[in-house]
């Protein structure tokens, strides 16, 4: 594990470097399905439409957007697991 810049742990590093979407979502989604809940997952992508679907995903799948940058034609995001629903 990794400390990030902004005092989070990162588990996993995702380099989707090159990749088109929705690979570089769809990595990030099953990696975050696999993390327990407060797991960091960093992902670095080029492809510019992460920038509107890792924010996007994000919001809809209850995971927290914990950074987000842009680096000379790339992406970098760290999100932090909601973890698996409780069973009832």
């Amino acid at each position: 594990m990794k400390l990030h810049s902004h005092n989070k742990l990162v588990a996993e590093t995702i380099d989707a470097l090159g990749l088109k979407c929705p690979e570089p979502v769809m990595m990030l989604r099953n990696a975050l399905r696999k993390a327990d809940a407060g797991t960091c997952i960093k992902l670095i992508a080029t492809d510019p439409s992460t920038l509107r679907d890792v924010p996007t995903m994000c919001r809809f799948m209850h995971h927290e957007l914990v950074f987000q940058e842009q680096q000379e034609g790339s992406y970098e995001f760290v999100v932090s697991a909601r973890g698996a629903k409780p069973q009832s």
